[in-house]
């Protein structure tokens, strides 16, 4: 299934890479954002289907911006990343209402392709 997809990383780099994984894998990524405050407002003006969003951003926590996603009248599906593979981040993801974490350096994994296309939860 298609999704559209808001990436919210503050490193333009690996935004670049997520983007491109992405749409390998068939999605449309509608936006991208550095920050929690931007991915809010875009997510309200694009209403993805799907966000994938870093833990650590400049003006917040991905787990924050969670909370303030599934608060939108249309609500994305949120998936949690982060270099930081701590095993902590997949329950505290799942708390918040994620869909659940993957570590970055597991971008191209199967398990992200499935947490975005809405087959599998955490």
């Amino acid at each position: 299934m298609v999704r559209s997809v808001l990436i919210v990383d503050d490193d333009l780099s690996f935004r670049h890479l997520a983007a491109r994984v992405l749409t390998s894998w068939g999605h449309d990524v509608v936006g991208q954002a550095g920050t929690a405050a931007e991915a809010l407002a875009r997510a309200g003006d694009l209403r993805p289907d799907a966000v994938l969003a870093d833990i650590g951003l400049p003006d917040g926590d991905g787990f924050e911006l969670t909370r303030d996603l599934l608060a939108l009248p249309a609500p994305p599906r949120v998936v949690l990343i982060s270099s930081d593979s701590d095993a902590a981040n997949g329950p505290a993801a799942a708390r918040v209402g994620a869909m659940g974490f993957v570590p970055k350096d597991h971008l191209t994994s199967v398990v992200l392709q499935r947490l975005i296309d809405g087959t599998q939860a955490a």
